[in-house]
């Protein structure tokens, strides 16, 4: 099965966002650490926030925060409600031979039942997943270093970088 762009931005959006529980984030950022089309991850954050995965809130203090604790976000959930067609295979009956559409072996075919099994055991394992098992708390700093959140500005040039006193 081969996930869409869309249920991968999906996924990846709620992984960052489940690093960072503790505050909000914004499009941008996200975008910016998957280096990703801001245009596209726009489309699919207000379909996270229509299905109530997460909050979305525009303007100062604004931002976005998940919706659910991630031990309550399952990931088949999230696939089958960000994928258009779960179907491996467009069986369709033989429509047209003349024009190639359709399937002669339809009535008959084993390969439908089988593919759709295989479906099952795949959405089986994602439907015991969840956002929280994606994201094991001994693994958060590391994650939190592949994916940091937005980076101070430096201090400008020529003014100096508060220290702390060391002890003599």
């Amino acid at each position: 099965m081969r996930l869409t762009l869309h249920t991968d931005y999906a996924l990846r959006t709620l992984l960052y966002m489940g690093i960072h529980a503790d505050r909000r984030v914004s499009i941008h950022e996200i975008a910016n650490a998957y280096d990703i089309s801001e245009n596209h991850l726009v489309k699919v954050i207000h379909r996270l926030s229509r299905l109530g995965l997460i909050d979305a809130r525009r303007g100062r203090g604004g931002g976005l925060l998940l919706a659910h604790d991630p031990r309550d976000i399952r990931i088949g959930d999230v696939v089958r409600q960000t994928e258009d067609d779960m179907r491996l295979v467009h069986c369709e009956p033989n429509v047209d031979a003349a024009n190639g559409t359709g399937c002669i072996l339809s009535d008959m075919c084993r390969l439908r039942g089988v593919l759709s099994l295989a479906l099952g055991a795949f959405m089986k394992v994602l439907d015991e997943t969840t956002l929280a098992d994606l994201l094991p708390p001994e693994e958060h700093a590391m994650l939190r270093e592949r994916l940091p959140g937005p980076q101070l500005p430096a201090p400008p040039t020529g003014q100096a970088t508060p220290t702390r006193p060391t002890l003599q």
